[in-house]
């Protein structure tokens, strides 16, 4: 499969995108298993960039179907989380929290052991599988049909989280931080959240600098993308990774040119959820960051998110409807 994305197209497309004559029109489908531009054809990505394309993820046992943004639903099982962390939660709690996640509308939940908070401290990976997997045997036999993430950048504990039930990885170090992750992933063909990242936790604030912040990025994913193709991963859904290794003003770059990761014809999924992005530039506390958080979900979901991950579900379901209902009228 090709997937002929340059860094010379990608500058050019994201100048064709700030062009006063870019023409806004309807496009096709995109599916993750490379989307418009699997067959090489730039026009039909930039016709998708002005609409909600539908996705379908393999899961272990069945197909998933994306047919509008969705939700997905944090849940910290850390003490150290920079928001809001469920710590080692009691059985009847978790399954509370799940519950409730579930019944205000999150299609899936991210299930993370290990903060990556910047400068984080470490979790010996045996502590994170601990944590791991009693989370996912209580949560598959009380919700069995729920899809569940597991946020982690270790291939031993993808298999693990796998093995024991989860379906996806979200792996915020895009590779980087685990050599084997991509053939791991290779190997498990499940779902991958691919995010970029340079350096890690701990070091990602002094990685800052870019030539290009949306073309890098762009190029970033180009690279790896091939790589996970390469090893049969087919099922791939990018994070621009908001707070990670961004400044507060790059963060916004990134939000308001979400649209041009488009181009690549995958699911993007834009998390922003109580960062510091908000409540610094708001200077507030993170606990007064939810009409921020909404806000910059309502912004993401405008520049094409396809998931959105949170704390707080209903208001992110609550701002799905708003740009559903507003999206009819755009094209008429």
């Amino acid at each position: 499969m090709r997937f002929g994305i340059t860094k010379k197209l990608n500058k050019f497309i994201f100048l064709f995108l700030h062009s006063p004559f870019t023409i806004f029109v309807l496009g096709s489908e995109g599916t993750s298993k490379g989307g418009a531009f699997a067959d090489g054809d730039p026009a039909s990505l930039i016709i998708n960039c002005f609409v909600f394309m539908s996705f379908t993820l393999r899961l272990r046992n069945s197909l998933f179907s994306i047919e509008k943004p969705i939700v997905m639903a944090i849940i910290n099982i850390t003490p150290d989380s920079f928001y809001r962390s469920h710590g080692m939660l009691s059985e009847g709690e978790l399954i509370d929290t799940v519950a409730r996640a579930i019944e205000e509308g999150a299609s899936i939940l991210d299930i993370g052991a290990h903060s990556t908070r910047p400068q984080s401290e470490i979790v010996p990976e045996e502590e994170e599988l601990r944590r791991i997997e009693f989370a996912l045997r209580l949560v598959r036999k009380h919700f069995p049909d729920i899809v569940i993430s597991i946020d982690t950048y270790r291939a031993s504990i993808a298999q693990a989280a796998i093995d024991n039930g989860g379906d996806i990885i979200n792996d915020i170090s895009g590779g980087s931080m685990d050599e084997g992750m991509f053939e791991m992933i290779g190997r498990l063909k499940v779902p991958y959240v691919l995010t970029h990242m340079r350096g890690t936790p701990q070091t990602m604030h002094l990685h800052t600098q870019y030539d290009h912040l949306v073309g890098d990025v762009l190029s970033f994913f180009e690279t790896r993308v091939r790589k996970l193709h390469a090893l049969g991963v087919s099922d791939i859904i990018l994070d621009p990774g908001f707070g990670f290794a961004k400044t507060l003003e790059q963060n916004y770059e990134l939000l308001s040119h979400l649209s041009h990761f488009k181009t690549l014809g995958l699911p993007l999924l834009a998390g922003v959820s109580h960062k510091s992005m908000l409540y610094k530039l708001l200077d507030i506390d993170v606990k007064d960051s939810l009409n921020a958080t909404t806000v910059a979900n309502t912004i993401a979901l405008l520049g094409g998110a396809t998931i959105l991950r949170v704390h707080e579900v209903r208001p992110a379901i609550e701002a799905i409807k708003i740009v559903q209902a507003t999206n009819i009228y755009q094209h008429i």
